[in-house]
């Protein structure tokens, strides 16, 4: 499958040090400059649109195709970037059956002085076969989007003791469907402050501002917002095997068109490596969303749990388990909707298999649910299916 865990939780457990310059390269990706991928999988998907009623299952092949490159431009400069092309033939699906997606990325970091370094990334993905659906949109409803999104890290001390970061990040979201994109097509910027403090070799004491701006392509008077998050912190490193991070405070959200609100915000993570190739990672998160349905909702208040396994069995067997439980809320326009009491349920499970170092084969189980006091925004899906790889 295209991908076999939700990985993007695995980077959220993730300490801060994930964005220093020298970030970890793919064990079949080192020892060279660039490196390339084949792969191939087939999979059941058992509703392919994401449809409350009438789902609609299919089977699904896939071949796909990867060139990446790692490597040091100086002593001090790190590059890489990545580009893959997948295909999928969805056998059942209406209409257009091949869907070809893109995705490229690149990224490039630099150390200044040992305590002062620059991290810069950017990605652009075609995604044609989503594999998270949006809940509550039409029935059989094309899905497709594309998505850009850079990052910028700034990161240097203040005194032997204190550090400053300063973050940026930019996404942008454009749907391929019309309806979808008169009301989901949209901008976001976030920008940040962090200072630090080391309390002990150990332990770090963190105060942080972040300011977002989110603004809507069409009708942006109703649905654009702007919100400021203060929040004090900290991280507990007590070895390189373990790590705790937190953040709590509030954001100040002010809508263009509807009563503005403040609302906690939490943030928090660990994760400890118990064995060589196995470790467990956990996390929660309370924040505000942008909602699939902006006409009648402004926003999603939600409440996020995630768990990440990944255990290294004998021999070449690695299992990997991922899931998440998110209870929210839809916040209902004035006058227009009520709000809404959702949870939703995503996990995935995988088994992979590297008979040698350049071959990769993978059984899968992806499962989402989402249950809503909304019936029309109910989702029920899982995916099935085994896939292989061959890095070189």
């Amino acid at each position: 499958m295209k991908t076999t865990l939700r990985t993007f939780l695995a980077a959220a457990a993730l300490p801060s040090i994930a964005l220093a310059v020298y970030a970890p390269i793919p064990e079949q990706e080192q020892g060279k400059a660039l490196s390339y991928r084949l792969g191939a999988s087939t999979y059941h998907d058992s509703n392919i649109f994401g449809g409350a009623t009438n789902e609609i299952d299919s089977m699904v092949y896939n071949v796909n195709a990867a060139i990446s490159y790692n490597g040091s431009v100086s002593d001090q400069t790190f590059a890489s970037g990545s580009y893959e092309i997948s295909n999928d033939h969805v056998a059942d699906r209406p209409g257009k059956q091949n869907l070809t997606s893109h995705s490229l990325s690149g990224r490039i970091a630099h150390s200044f002085a040992q305590d002062t370094n620059i991290d810069l990334s950017a990605a652009y993905n075609i995604a044609k076969n989503p594999q998270s659906l949006l809940a509550g949109v039409p029935l059989n409803t094309d899905q497709s989007f594309k998505r850009g999104q850079f990052d910028g890290r700034y990161t240097t001390a203040a005194g032997a003791k204190t550090g400053v970061v300063v973050k940026y990040r930019y996404i942008n979201f454009s749907y391929d469907n019309a309806a979808l994109a008169t009301d989901l097509d949209r901008d976001e910027n976030l920008a940040g402050l962090e200072l630090s403090y080391a309390y002990l070799p150990e332990t770090k004491l963190v105060a942080e501002y972040r300011h977002q701006t989110i603004g809507y392509d069409t009708a942006n008077a109703l649905k654009d917002k702007t919100s400021n998050y203060f929040m004090v912190g900290g991280d507990y490193n007590p070895g390189k095997d373990i790590m705790f991070s937190g953040r709590a405070g509030f954001e100040k959200r002010d809508r263009d068109n509807g009563s503005d609100t403040t609302a906690p915000y939490i943030e928090l993570s660990s994760r400890y490596a118990y064995a060589e190739g196995s470790f467990f990672a956990a996390g929660y998160v309370h924040t505000i969303e942008e909602p699939s349905d902006v006409d009648r909702f402004t926003d999603t208040q939600v409440n996020r749990l995630f768990v990440n396994l990944q255990h290294q069995l004998s021999g070449a067997f690695t299992f990997s388990g991922s899931i998440t439980y998110e209870p929210s809320e839809l916040q209902g326009r004035p006058g227009v909707n009520v709000d809404v009491e959702e949870k939703t349920t995503r996990l995935g499970l995988a088994l992979s298999w590297r008979p040698t170092k350049n071959w990769t084969v993978i059984g899968s189980y992806d499962y989402d649910d989402v249950n809503s006091d909304d019936v029309n925004r109910g989702q029920n899906r899982d995916r099935l299916g085994v896939s292989a790889r061959f890095t070189f």
